[in-house]
């Protein structure tokens, strides 16, 4: 049974709390994205804010090292890196006029950057789990 209990994601160590939260951030505004018209100015601003939160997000991820499979480092890790330079590689192709590839690549972010990786946040013993369903 789910029951929400964001003061589980406030004790956790930084930098997960701003993680979380702009990782959350970035699933809404995501959704709303797909849904809405785009090209207008509505899309281009929540587009930045978007953008914002998922460098935010793959930033923030670089100093996360609860997983270590290579010293502190764990695959995790190549995916912010791939992200941040995804965020890049889409906002110029978007700005070039390469429309397909904007939205090619931003769709893609979005599936596997959040809702492929935050379902893992999800598992049991992770903090994502214990905010959402309990500790």
């Amino acid at each position: 049974m789910m029951q929400f209990e964001p003061g589980v994601l406030a004790a956790e160590p930084f930098p997960i709390p701003p993680h979380a939260i702009f990782a959350l951030i970035a699933l809404t505004l995501g959704a709303v994205q797909l849904l809405l018209r785009k090209g207008t100015g509505l899309h281009r601003t929540l587009g930045y804010t978007w953008v914002t939160s998922m460098a935010i997000v793959a930033a923030s991820g670089l100093f996360i090292h609860e997983i270590r499979l290579f010293g502190p480092f764990s695959p995790i890790h190549l995916l912010s890196v791939f992200v941040l330079v995804m965020l890049f590689v889409s906002i110029r192709a978007a700005r070039r006029g390469d429309m397909e590839r904007h939205r090619k690549t931003m769709i893609y972010m979005y599936i596997l950057g959040l809702v492929l990786t935050g379902g893992f946040t999800l598992l049991p013993g992770r903090a994502m789990h214990a905010v959402f369903f309990g500790g």
